[in-house]
């Protein structure tokens, strides 16, 4: 019996190269020269998934091309804007074409590909193996799952063969075929073993086919009553009800050979050994008719022979033949498929030939004429228990191809930040030298900053040398990882006169890029910068990232390199360097406690001492 595979959606070609180019540019403002073998292996990709080939390297595409489409939709469309990409589509079904802007219709229309893949590997299989038939199950498995998939996460898809309703019909069409596979393997494993008289495996095999009648039935009235036959292909609204009509018939012929007419015998010997225990109820007659009543109810089949059933199934499974054949003829694309009615005559020989046998073996006319109206019916049972196959995206793992524009959560489309701006700290302090006469370097700190040191408890003054971090520090701490963030601009330091704000995000230090440098690589990174630290830095928009820290101890806690100095750019913003006064600081809480929160301006460059930044 032939499969329905499902063609493949077409579209035209698209070139990424400009609309992504220009986004780089003016979004992340990064050069798009970078970026220009990624963008040329996302169009080559797109270009190759157009067509292709109808095995596990097409599938091996389509799966690199949807996992790429993640990294893109989050890179390049924004929510609120149009990119200027737009994705056309033709229906596999209608041949419509269809046009969205949006990368979820890319993505649709690309897992609908992958599973028609997978009708096509699968109804490809040789399927007189047991290996075949397994491996067609579970193609057909694979693209119920992707159906499935397309149903539950893509909506309002523009495109019929898209559609909530066809899709269902789809999956239960995938289901359907897999249960044949498995019907057809159960038939080779019986012949297989010879077991041409196991009445079980028989009945088995009678309730497989009926459950694929049911099964059928159900999908022929599911397509006529929400009007799918509409634009679904011709063949598949006359294939549908033909197999339901063809299996009805095995099920017939499999109930008819499960019935041993041998066993008839016992059931008269039963009949007679039950007239003659009535027959010593003479003289009581109403116990007598009651055992006999009680006999009749322990079976109702008791009543209809054994030969009569099973001719009874065989006729029923001549006539249902009869209508898969009929079927065939009405139907103008299935009545010239050669192969569907070999298959179908086949079946129709083996009933036959069944019929012909039982014939010979109990004449007709030994049979009641009024056993001729038996209606039979075959009751659907399966034994195995089928479950869709979702798509494993996992198994098709890629490297994200922008991964030098920066973590992907934070610099994405639908985040926004300020263009990069480079600012230049340098060290102007006395202390930063490395000066080996501790006293002179006192005596010079007291004398120049007028410095007073703290005192121990045991009542000793610390020389300043030893608060060298707390002196020398540019004036800003960090804290985060990839990329790592100002947590605290400390009022009137080098920081602050320089343009760094709080909430800023590090991108580059000395050069280096580090917006996927931890927290411990940033330390590292500036306090091997010596006195010269040279950063570029973008203020985002989003005001969750500025949320200024806990003022109980938290800033002292997170801080990290804390280094010291004295200008912006080349030169302070006055043009001249600053050398501020050297001064020792109490603790976290005093410096914060004069500083009053006022509104946030991310353009404002000119440092205020009564703003937190």
């Amino acid at each position: 019996m032939p499969m329905i595979p499902l063609g493949l959606k077409e579209t035209k070609e698209i070139d990424f190269m400009e609309p992504f180019s220009d986004f780089i540019l003016e979004h992340y403002s990064e050069e798009p020269s970078i970026y220009l073998d990624a963008i040329a292996d996302i169009t080559d990709t797109r270009q190759a998934s157009r067509t292709p080939s109808r095995d596990s390297q097409g599938v091996a595409l389509l799966f690199r091309y949807y996992n790429l489409l993640y990294y893109v939709e989050r890179r390049f469309f924004p929510p609120d804007r149009n990119l200027g990409v737009y994705f056309e589509w033709y229906d596999s079904l209608t041949g419509v074409p269809s046009c969205q802007r949006t990368i979820a219709f890319e993505k649709a229309c690309t897992l609908f590909n992958l599973g028609a893949i997978y009708t096509q590997i699968g109804a490809r299989h040789d399927r007189s193996t047991e290996k075949g038939l397994d491996a067609a199950v579970d193609s057909f498995l694979r693209a119920a799952g992707i159906f499935r998939h397309i149903y539950d996460t893509f909506t309002n898809a523009p495109s019929m063969d898209l559609k909530p309703q066809v899709l269902d019909v789809l999956v239960s069409l995938m289901l359907s075929q897999a249960r044949e596979c498995l019907f057809e393997k159960l038939q080779l494993q019986i012949e297989s073993l010879g077991l041409t008289e196991s009445s079980h495996l028989f009945k088995d095999l009678a309730g497989e086919a009926a459950q694929l009648t049911y099964e059928y039935n159900e999908m022929h009235k599911n397509i006529q009553m929400n009007d799918t036959h509409t634009y679904l292909p011709e063949c598949w609204a006359g294939l549908v009800p033909l197999k339901a009509e063809f299996y009805k018939a095995l099920a017939h012929h499999y109930e008819a050979r499960s019935i041993d007419i041998n066993a008839d015998k016992a059931s008269l010997s039963t009949k007679k050994s039950q007239t003659a225990s009535n027959e010593s109820f003479i003289g009581n007659a109403r116990e007598a008719m009651r055992a006999a009543a009680a006999a009749n109810d322990d079976n109702d089949e008791d009543s209809i022979s054994l030969p009569a059933l099973k001719r009874a199934h065989l006729k029923e499974a001549l006539a249902s033949h009869e209508e898969s054949q009929r079927l065939q003829r009405m139907c103008r694309y299935l009545k010239n498929k050669i192969a569907l009615a070999q298959v179908i005559k086949e079946a129709q020989y083996k009933t036959q030939d069944e019929f012909a046998k039982f014939c010979e073996e109990i004449p007709e006319n030994e049979i009641d004429d009024i056993y001729d109206v038996i209606d039979v019916q075959v009751e659907g049972c399966s034994k195995f228990t089928m479950s869709l196959t979702g798509p494993d995206f996992t198994s098709y793992k890629i490297e994200d191809p922008f991964k030098r524009l920066g973590p992907i959560a934070i610099f994405s489309a639908r985040r926004h930040w300020t263009a990069p701006r480079c600012v230049r700290l340098q060290k102007g302090s006395i202390g930063y030298h490395d000066v080996s006469n501790k006293a002179l370097a006192a005596s010079a700190t007291a004398t120049d900053c007028h410095c007073h040191c703290p005192i121990t408890s045991d009542g000793q003054e610390l020389p300043c040398c030893l608060l060298k971090d707390e002196i020398e520090s540019f004036g800003f701490h960090v804290r985060g990882d990839a990329p790592v963030i100002i947590s605290h601009v400390e009022i009137n330091s080098l920081a602050d006169l320089g343009g760094i704000k709080e909430g800023d995000f590090i991108v580059e230090i000395a050069g280096i890029d580090v917006k996927w440098y931890s927290h411990q690589q940033v330390v590292r990174l500036i306090q091997s910068c010596g006195a010269t630290l040279e950063l570029k830095v973008i203020t985002p928009m989003d005001r969750n990232y500025l949320k200024p820290l806990s003022s109980k101890g938290s800033i002292s806690t997170l801080s990290a390199a804390s280094s010291s100095g004295v200008s912006s750019g080349s030169s302070s913003p006055t043009g001249t360097t600053t050398k501020p006064k050297l001064r020792c600081k109490t603790s976290t809480k005093a410096r914060l406690g004069s500083v009053s929160s006022t509104s946030w301006n991310p353009f404002r460059r000119t440092p205020s001492l009564a703003k937190i930044f």
